[in-house]
């Protein structure tokens, strides 16, 4: 086992250890709490999987959901969640955790929270206990002493302008939150394409300024072959102008991160940008939007 650790714990050419490349929604008995080490949060992320029966608005052709295995459980239970939530913040402090393989691999990321994540295997927002939720992690947070520890919410922005998640976005502010707010395409046409739901791309781009109004966000934005080919550049101006448009409505955008895929997709005909690829799409989002980019590979792996 040691030896297979230090193999694993070798890095390819853009950074990635098998840690990054494992990222099972699963973690021993648990139902909803699972721990990760995510390239975007930059170390250990804890999921939340508001989302266990899998459904989801969505249906990327990039997804890697395994929707063909039934779901552990169907429905979401706050005190099991906050019981599961406790115990992963003690797994982590004991150096458990990073006892266990994969994460073994790099102990030094396993040891410390980065962040909270309210993701899971499909649209977060969609859970009706929303505000609840955010109302228990931040209860966790704080009688755990984490406070510095950032939740961070993963959406496809569709549910942003629900009442109830308006109300939890507001609670999440005053918790040290952030969302994060996915956003692959600049026009209809490639939103359906690369997206494939039936909620139009207007209602997309009108929740993410109706976010980025009252704080700001951070953009998700996935790019990747389809059918060996890559985004258009007509689409990645398109996109660069969606940006630009959520600014000068008044929307704040704290970050832009372009990313590829990593593990395996939902279409076999999705592949990943090369590193250069990835790198001429964030210098042209930089130079149209003036917006600070990150970049996350992921090889050909």
């Amino acid at each position: 086992m040691l030896l297979c650790a230090v193999l694993d714990a070798k890095k390819s050419k853009n950074g990635l250890t098998i840690a990054h490349r494992s990222h099972p929604r699963t973690y021993r008995e648990f139902c909803y709490v699972y721990p990760v080490i995510s390239r975007r949060s930059h170390g250990l992320s804890v999921g939340i999987n508001l989302s266990p029966n899998k459904a989801c608005n969505f249906s990327c052709v990039y997804c890697q959901v395994d929707r063909a295995t039934p779901s552990k459980v169907s429905k979401l239970v706050l005190a099991t969640l906050e019981h599961e939530l406790r115990q992963m913040v003690e797994l982590v402090r004991s150096g458990t955790l990073a006892s266990e393989y994969p994460f073994n691999t790099v102990m030094d990321m396993a040891t410390h929270i980065n962040d909270i994540a309210l993701s899971g295997d499909g649209e977060p927002t969609t859970v009706r206990q929303f505000r609840e939720v955010v109302e228990v992690v931040s209860r966790v947070k704080r009688e755990m002493a984490l406070q510095d520890t950032k939740v961070v919410l993963i959406t496809d922005g569709a549910g942003l302008d629900r009442t109830d998640v308006q109300t939890g976005l507001k609670l999440l502010d005053e918790d040290n939150g952030e969302i994060w707010a996915k956003l692959d395409a600049g026009t209809e046409l490639y939103f359906k394409q690369v997206n494939r739901t039936a909620i139009a791309f207007s209602r997309i781009l009108k929740n993410l300024l109706l976010t980025a109004r009252p704080r700001p966000i951070v953009i998700q934005s996935l790019f990747m072959r389809l059918h060996g080919e890559p985004p258009p550049s007509v689409e990645i101006e398109a996109y660069c102008g969606r940006l630009n448009e959520i600014i000068r409505s008044g929307g704040k955008i704290k970050l832009v991160q372009v990313y590829t895929v990593v593990r395996k997709p939902l279409e076999t005909w999705v592949e990943p940008l090369s590193e250069a690829e990835l790198d001429s799409i964030a210098g042209l989002v930089r130079e149209r939007t003036l917006l600070p980019v990150e970049t996350f590979s992921g090889g050909k792996g």
